[in-house]
């Protein structure tokens, strides 16, 4: 397991290409925190780092926002924080994605647990007295 302290939002571009280096070979990242905690403002860091050239943002309503990188990689950024049942996602072409793209991002995971790869980087952000603490561990 991998920890990481962001203490500021100027830290967080240090902790994103950190966390790619450390991660950025797998695939799929669950990201679980509680409201607030900084998981779409983490994911767009790491989305910067990548050069991706689309505006990112929460998918909170649409559930699923894809993104590209100037060197093609192909990202899909899902938040499960509306679903109600683990089924609506497969209504998205969820398992498709998981064939097709290249790093797969998903906010409210603990919504969908039963659909879920196992094979995936888990990645836990809360808050502490002088930032945020993210831990990150590799599920297989």
């Amino acid at each position: 397991m991998k920890a990481y302290h962001i203490k500021t939002i100027n830290d967080i571009h240090i902790t994103a290409k950190q966390f790619l280096d450390d991660f950025g070979h797998h695939q799929v990242f669950a990201f679980y925190g509680p409201m607030g905690s900084g998981k779409t403002t983490f994911i767009k860091a790491v989305c910067n780092i990548l050069k991706v050239e689309d505006d990112v943002t929460s998918p909170s309503f649409s559930i699923l926002n894809e993104y590209f990188t100037a060197g093609d990689k192909h990202i899909c950024h899902y938040d499960f924080y509306r679903i109600e049942k683990p089924a609506e996602i497969l209504h998205t072409g969820f398992y498709e994605y998981l064939d097709m793209a290249d790093m797969i991002f998903i906010e409210w995971p603990e919504n969908a647990e039963s659909i879920l790869p196992t094979e995936r980087v888990n990645v836990n952000i809360d808050y502490q007295g002088d930032g945020r603490v993210m831990t990150a561990k590799h599920n297989n």
